[in-house]
């Protein structure tokens, strides 16, 4: 047995730390993009410039992206219920930081604590779900946590549009309070430790470069998106994310524990489902960027109405995740993968010959069947990937699963940005009809060729998942009965 491995001692109810970590793990989620509508509103009584209030959701990501990569250290030093706890707990201070916030500064330092809470939940939330259910459960235990990452999202501008369209944007922050509080509650008689601690020791110097690397990068090609790839802000903070990632990564590698495995990616299937999780991930944030751009932008729609589009995708998924898991667990995920890719790229290319005469109605059915494509791609091929891991470096595989979708996310938003601005440049000195909507088709393409990429890759995934005995023969026996007699399967 490895020295300091720690295990759950005390029975659990499956079911209900599952259902407290999906409704922890969907209010802070739902807080990524709930600030995107309330921005003007808020604008407007802070007097503040719409440069400094995109911080409200561009610190939201920095510091999530910052606490991902380090939460795999956490799973390993502190319990499950220790860690959940402390999220919650911190989410819940930094809500009430924002909703009593006098000014901007304020306002945002609520943001940055709830994030530091936020960033923690999903790893977490997937570490331990891996850990209850057994292998051919998985599939569907993860479907859900499928529905919570695209579904909360999803709902977030559209929810934050009608609270602010009715009353103050700090209810957005009241609002969530009671959840957080009562999730906080019932995790102190429901939660408990299943997660393995080994107790590694503190590494400040990897913490550092860790924040710095992943935190630069994400700022850096925020920064681009905004204002351009030859701002000397971009140039300079990019220069030094890849110099401090770059040093963490050969850290990592020289260490005996080091606080972030990248050696998971000597595994082929985990890679392949990894590259095409990120591809996923970057479509679904790239697609809920450029429609509201192209539907308030081009075609003075309101914001209202661009969160209501995207809305019935979101409902989708919610229905499609848990569905998709529960086929996984059957068929293993190439297929659905095969399947879902297929759709997605299809649907991503109605997306590429947008018009001023487009209807709502073509957008919100064309959006339909592109999240209803994506729903049976992004846990199915994540679960598979996360498979392939032993027990000791599940929390790892999360925590580097989940910070290679943020950085692709970051990345892929920033680029389809530039590539929508200086397409539409271009267009303008060709006297191109519409520049601005041909600028946005373009980056739907290059959207559409990422998904092509990754539907050619889905026929490197394995037909089946690993089997109950390969994922656990690297457990000790000692550990299995001794989880037999204390768990409740």
């Amino acid at each position: 047995m490895r020295g300091g491995l720690k295990l759950a001692t005390q029975p659990y109810n499956k079911v209900l730390i599952a259902a407290l970590l999906l409704a922890g793990s969907f209010i802070t989620i739902l807080n990524q993009t709930l600030m995107i509508t309330a921005i003007p509103p808020i604008m407007e009584e802070m007097n503040i410039t719409a440069n400094t209030a995109q911080w409200l959701t561009t610190v939201f990501m920095l510091v999530n992206g910052i606490m991902i990569p380090i939460s795999a250290f956490l799973l390993e030093r502190f319990t499950s219920r220790q860690l959940f706890m402390s999220a919650m707990g911190i989410f819940a201070v930094g809500t009430i930081v924002g909703g009593l916030a006098p000014n901007f500064g304020v306002l945002l330092m609520g943001r940055v604590i709830q994030s530091a809470g936020a960033g923690v939940m999903l790893p977490l939330m997937q570490t331990v779900f891996l850990m209850i259910f057994p292998v051919n459960k998985r599939g569907t235990a993860m479907g859900y946590i499928g529905l919570v990452i695209s579904f909360a999202p999803a709902i977030g501008p559209a929810l934050s549009g009608w609270i602010t369209a009715n009353y103050s944007w700090r209810l957005l922050f009241w609002a969530i309070l009671p959840l957080a509080l009562l999730i906080l509650i019932i995790a102190r008689f429901v939660m408990r430790n299943v997660t393995e601690l080994t107790y590694p020791k503190v590494d400040p110097i990897s913490i550092i470069l860790s924040s710095i690397g992943f935190g630069g990068l994400l700022y850096a090609f925020t920064s681009a998106g905004n204002y351009g790839w030859d701002s000397a802000r971009t140039i300079v903070v990019l220069l030094i994310g890849i110099i401090a990632l770059t040093t963490f990564i050969l850290r990592q590698l020289k260490m005996s524990h080091p606080m972030l495995e990248f050696r998971v990616f000597k595994d082929k299937i985990f890679t392949i489902t990894t590259i095409i999780g990120m591809i996923m991930f970057l479509g679904l944030i790239g697609a809920e960027t450029l429609i509201p751009l192209y539907m308030q932008n081009m075609r003075d729609f309101t914001a209202f109405e661009s969160g209501l589009v995207l809305l019935p995708g979101a409902v989708i998924v919610a229905f499609m995740s848990p569905l998709t898991g529960r086929i996984f667990d059957k068929f293993g995920a190439r297929m659905l993968a095969i399947v879902g890719l297929t759709i997605v790229t299809a649907a991503t290319l109605g997306f590429s010959f947008l018009g001023t005469a487009t209807t709502i109605t073509f957008l919100t059915i064309m959006y339909a069947i592109r999240m209803f494509g994506l729903s049976m791609v992004m846990m199915p091929v994540t679960t598979a990937g996360l498979n392939q891991m032993p027990r000791h470096l599940i929390p790892h595989g999360a925590a580097m699963n989940n910070t290679m979708r943020q950085v692709a996310a970051s990345v892929g938003t920033a680029i389809l940005v530039t590539v929508m601005t200086t397409t539409t440049q271009t267009a303008q000195e060709s006297s191109i009809s519409n520049p601005d909507i041909y600028g946005v088709n373009v980056a739907f393409l290059v959207i559409l060729a990422l998904t092509f990429v990754g539907l050619i890759l889905t026929f490197f995934i394995k037909k089946n998942g690993p089997s109950e005995e390969d994922v656990s023969k690297e457990i000790p026996q000692v550990e299995e009965e001794e989880t037999a007699k204390t768990v409740n399967m």
